[in-house]
């Protein structure tokens, strides 16, 4: 198989989502966020090439708005000029010595060819630096980016392009254009293991469900907010089928009310039973004070008992069961339908 970084990231995000874009190559349209990222990334590129001068700063930025065009929105473009000038203020690119962008790579593991393209490689002496651009509000924590997968993923496609490069030079970097931030890490050769393995186990999980007639499930997450296969899957399909309908069917309108009913009667016993917990507060600490273990009233009784269960240490379990080889065995999932209820808005 043939993959890369970005299509196990979906995998593991949304399976569903992965069938779509990896295996059926439903095209969709790309959102604007992505559009806004591709060309700041696009700007990046341009402004560390000398050809045969590296370009101004003014020239960066007539170059990002020629890309991104008088059709997109404005406040986007003053964002990207806004993390251009920041970025180029503080990283002019002849105080570094890029020695390749957007470069591409290609490692192969067993049978499998994981490809990739990292945003910028820099030397310093006889070290080497892989730069990601991230155009992210949110910044992570130095804890999550040193377990990133997609650093990790970068460190073995640079050994492998260039096997020459002594891995433990190699340092790894997040750059958030938007905080002007760069946040670095290493990899050890025991991550760098653990990552093969990881690679080869969500290879091996994506084969065995296309084996298992592509049954391929979506997750759920805010991110389907920014999906574009929204209105083919199955978690979001019935909600546009019900907007774009000219007239709902007789059964459209009987889930609709279906749908309601359901809300208005799990509203009563959620309310029902918060009040319950607390009339069970109130008695306990009552039979706690007179010392009784049961109270009655003129629709009966209420009696303390006192339950004991078992807790049980899963790691230590797994590890016993698993040096029995029999985890797997005891371990075997099995699927059931339940339902549950979100009064959240969606975007839609």
């Amino acid at each position: 198989m043939r993959t890369s970084y970005s299509a196990l990231d979906t995998f593991k995000k949304c399976p569903l989502k992965y069938k779509f874009q990896e295996l059926d190559k439903i095209k969709v349209p790309k959102s604007i966020e992505s559009a806004f990222g591709g060309s700041v990334h696009s700007a990046l590129k341009y402004m560390f090439e000398r050809n045969p001068l590296y370009p101004t700063l003014d020239q960066v930025i007539d170059f990002f708005r020629n890309l991104w065009g008088e059709d997109k929105p404005d406040e986007y473009l003053k964002d990207g000029i806004f993390i251009l000038e920041k970025f180029y203020k503080h990283n002019q690119p002849w105080n570094f010595n890029a020695v390749d962008l957007e470069s591409r790579f290609e490692a192969d593991l067993k049978n499998h060819t994981l490809a990739g393209i990292i945003d910028r490689i820099d030397k310093n002496d006889d070290a080497y630096e892989i730069i990601d651009y991230k155009t992210a509000r949110k910044m992570p924590s130095k804890d999550f980016i040193d377990k990133d997968f997609q650093l990790s993923v970068y460190h073995l496609g640079l050994t492998k392009r260039w096997p020459q490069i002594n891995p433990e030079k190699i340092k790894l970097s997040f750059y958030f254009l938007k905080h002007g931030e760069k946040i670095s890490t290493s990899r050890t050769p025991e991550q760098l293991e653990n990552t093969k393995k990881f690679i080869l186990k969500t290879i091996d999980e994506i084969e065995q469900k296309i084996k298992d007639n592509y049954n391929f499930e979506p997750i759920p997450s805010g991110l389907c907010d920014y999906c574009g296969y929204r209105q083919m899957c199955p978690m979001w399909k019935h909600l546009y089928n019900s907007q774009f309908s000219k007239s709902k069917s007789k059964t459209e309108k009987e889930i609709e009310e279906t749908v309601k009913e359901y809300f208005d009667i799990k509203a009563r016993d959620d309310k029902n039973s918060e009040r319950l917990n607390e009339l069970k507060i109130i008695i306990q600490a009552f039979m706690e004070e007179q010392k009784v273990e049961r109270v009655f009233g003129d629709e009966g009784y209420i009696t303390k008992k006192l339950l004991e269960r078992n807790i049980y240490d899963m790691k230590k379990i797994k590890e016993i069961l698993e040096d029995l080889g029999k985890w797997n065995e005891v371990a075997a999932k099995k699927q059931y339908t339940t339902l549950t209820a979100s009064r959240k808005k969606v975007k839609e």
